[in-house]
């Protein structure tokens, strides 16, 4: 049985992703901060029994180094870094706040990697062999077009940056790094009302690309349609 560990996964994209996984009958496992919370998680675990719900903050150390010694197969064949934050867009402020930029940086950027350097000896292990970042148009620096999200912009570019350095690194082990960007979703993070894409619509096209991916892929930046973006 194949297997992916989703982060993030309780709401949205995350949930969305454990939603189609499960069903194909793939081996979830999906986390967040708040497992106790997260009830459309537990009622996708009561559906499907393969998919397990576990605790993860990925901006503790603490915590990824709990995930992996509770993950009791010694192998994984995707990751999904999906957990991310986007704190001006509901609370927009045109004075920085660094301590907010900062929190932005730990979840989006170090966090992804933080995950993904914990769990590479299961990845290289596995069949599938990829990380996947979940990622936004709006790191690429040829896209800023307008003022403003900097804490979220900055915090996407870095993390493409950081994916292209450990798809060089990780190639070595052949493990890929697959860089996306979901498209404008109806979710709380992407908006409820003017975005036009589902997170079914999203994801389907996404996993497409997963199932698809090739290691002359790795390091790149495609939208959920399988159209590369520029950096």
């Amino acid at each position: 049985m194949p297997s992916i560990l989703v982060t993030g996964a309780n709401r949205g994209l995350g949930l969305e992703w454990c939603r189609q996984y499960a069903r194909e009958g793939w081996r979830v496992y999906a986390t967040c901060r708040h497992p106790e919370a997260a009830a459309d998680l537990h009622d996708l675990a009561r559906q499907y029994p393969w998919l397990t719900v576990h605790r993860l903050d990925v901006t503790e150390a603490e915590s990824v180094h709990a995930l992996c010694a509770d993950l009791r197969e010694p192998t994984l064949d995707v990751l999904v870094n999906n957990a991310g934050v986007y704190l001006e867009k509901y609370a927009p402020d045109p004075a920085i706040r660094y301590d907010e930029w900062a929190a932005t940086l730990a979840v989006n950027t170090l966090g992804a990697v933080r995950v993904s350097e914990a769990l590479l000896d299961r990845l290289a292990r596995g069949e599938r062999r990829l990380v996947v970042a979940v990622s936004s148009h709006m790191g690429s620096i040829a896209d800023i077009s307008a003022p403003g999200s900097t804490y979220y912009r900055t915090s996407k570019a870095a993390l493409n940056s950081a994916m292209k350095g450990l798809a060089l690194a990780y190639g070595e082990r052949g493990v890929g790094v697959l860089i996306l960007h979901p498209g404008w979703v109806k979710t709380r993070m992407g908006g409820w009302d003017e975005a036009p894409l589902t997170p079914e619509q999203s994801v389907t096209g996404m996993r497409g690309l997963v199932e698809g991916f090739r290691m002359d892929m790795s390091g790149r930046f495609f939208r959920q349609d399988g159209v590369e973006l520029p950096w």
